[in-house]
């Protein structure tokens, strides 16, 4: 038989093509948000080990982690991860002393983050990691 010369793809190509493009993108699109979060965490650490630095800081200035050397309340100077951008990550100060803070990353909602396994992110002035979910050294290995 002749075919009627008309270029062009069958139903059945088609329904292939479409079937492999759903399977690439089942694989790649957990993968993909997976690296996104351990991005995203890696930043939210970082975030924390600086503000653990300026308290340490504080500490060498006014001998307390929970005023500065005026007698004024202690703020973070980063109260977010990333610094710029749009927040996945809200940084504050979990509990202050005269001898001991303990610093908190808590995942935003709305976010990518949301649901994240590792959840809030702590760190002491001890430096002692903690996470809300999976163990420490998952979540705190970059």
């Amino acid at each position: 038989m002749k075919s009627n010369g008309t270029p062009g793809f069958t139903l059945i190509e088609l329904m292939v093509v479409v079937a492999l493009v759903g399977i690439l993108a089942a694989i790649a699109f957990p993968s993909y948000r997976d690296y996104i979060r351990r991005s995203n965490r890696s930043q939210a650490i970082s975030v924390l080990m600086e503000n653990a630095q300026f308290m340490e800081r504080n500490f060498t200035e006014a001998n307390r982690y929970d005023q500065d050397a005026a007698g004024n309340a202690v703020a973070l100077p980063f109260n977010r991860a990333p610094k710029e951008g749009t927040a996945t990550y809200g940084i504050a100060i979990a509990s202050s002393t005269a001898t001991t803070f303990s610093l908190a990353a808590a995942p935003v909602n709305g976010t990518v983050m949301q649901g994240d396994p590792c959840g809030t992110l702590t760190l002491n002035n001890l430096g002692q990691k903690g996470v809300g979910g999976l163990d420490v050294a998952t979540c705190w290995n970059k």
